[in-house]
């Protein structure tokens, strides 16, 4: 049939999300490219992998030389499709194909802006300002918010934007967890046998703002514990947040983990303090097991959580009003209850078999 190009940061970003898209592209008899920066690590179903030197910083040199081997490898492929997600590569995917004469149709997939009405003005000047450069080669926009959907269709972002309810999250990959594997986790970490165990798995950064969520613990009582799985630049700084406010005995940094059903299950209540989402795979898979979660009351959480009451908000940054919503979680097992039923309900939109078919269908929309 042709060639489809993916293009995204990290080959993380792609084996982690869109596997089951490269799957079924090639079922129907697509060739499928992926090109992305990052450490290269082996993809099901893509026909050739392509190492580009992108880097976090939108200003490196090397992201230059990135632009122009992407330029390179579309011309010399004959894509018919391009695919690109994460903001710094659909940015530089999208600046190479500019001026080129019969080019591919692009389709930009937003996980999230970056930038939100409460973004400091020039942050969201520069981020703005390379969506609406790149939006004349953007055939395709789809986002997974609604805030970011608006501004995208008020901003004419894409010659055409949709909404998408993510990329699904897979029913086959977060199986059913014996209670005894998650009380083994519990005593693993050598938590008290009555400890109400919070938990937010995340990148430490400052996106993420773990400092509000242990800020929030130095104002909850003793048996209130807190789990910090992964990895950062910020990691050692909340480490050493955590001695100031004298809750270090309370946390838990176990560095990146795998087999997060079996944290899901050790834990009470799932939280986040992020200060900006696009529509967080965490809270999905957290939903899906049923755990009552407290969030900032962001873009993404809130689409998740609002809509059905089906998890606690409070404003980003307020320690005191996070701690307030986990102190009720504590104080009410048939609160705890009622979110853990209406979550499991409420994910149901965003489950891979739901959403698999919507996206394929806009993939083919723009192919045809």
């Amino acid at each position: 049939m042709g060639r489809i190009l993916f293009v995204a940061s990290t080959f993380s970003h792609i084996r982690n999300f869109h596997l089951p898209y490269l799957k079924a592209l090639t079922e129907q008899g697509w060739e499928v490219d992926v090109a992305c920066g990052g450490a290269v690590m082996e993809l099901p179903h893509a026909r050739k992998l392509y190492p580009i030197p992108l880097e976090k910083s939108m200003a490196s040199p090397k992201n230059i030389s990135a632009t122009r081997q992407l330029r390179r490898l579309i011309r010399e492929n004959r894509y018919q499709l391009i695919s690109c997600h994460t903001a710094l590569a659909s940015f530089f995917v999208r600046l190479a194909v500019m001026g080129m004469r019969h080019r591919p149709k692009v389709v930009s997939i937003c996980h999230g802006y970056l930038f939100d009405q409460d973004t400091a003005a020039l942050k969201r000047l520069v981020l703005s300002t390379a969506e609406a450069v790149t939006a004349p080669v953007t055939d395709l926009l789809l986002t997974m918010n609604q805030w970011d959907t608006q501004y995208a269709a008020a901003h004419k972002l894409g010659k055409k934007v949709a909404y998408i309810p993510g990329m699904g999250i897979d029913p086959q990959k977060l199986p059913a967890v014996p209670p005894q594997r998650g009380a083994q986790l519990r005593n693993d970490l050598e938590l008290p046998g009555d400890a109400f165990v919070l938990l937010f798995a995340g990148e430490f950064s400052h996106r993420k703002s773990q400092p509000v969520l242990l800020e929030a613990l130095a104002q909850l009582p003793e048996q209130v514990y807190l789990l910090l799985p992964g990895q950062g630049s910020e990691l050692e700084a909340c480490q050493q947040l955590a001695q100031q406010l004298g809750v270090a005995h309370r946390v838990r940094f176990p560095g990146q983990v795998s087999d997060m059903p079996t944290w899901y299950a050790a834990c009470d209540v799932v939280v986040s303090a992020s200060r900006i989402e696009g529509l967080p795979f965490n809270l999905m898979e957290a939903m899906y097991y049923g755990r009552p979660i407290v969030a900032s009351d962001v873009k993404g959480h809130h689409d998740l959580l609002a809509p059905n009451q089906a998890g606690l908000l409070y404003p980003y940054g307020d320690a005191a009003a996070c701690a307030q919503q986990i102190r009720d979680l504590l104080a009410q097992p048939q609160l705890r209850q009622a979110l853990s039923t209406t979550a499991r309900q409420a994910v149901t939109p965003y489950l891979l078999p739901t959403v698999l078919p919507q996206v394929m269908g806009q993939y083919q929309q723009l192919l045809d």
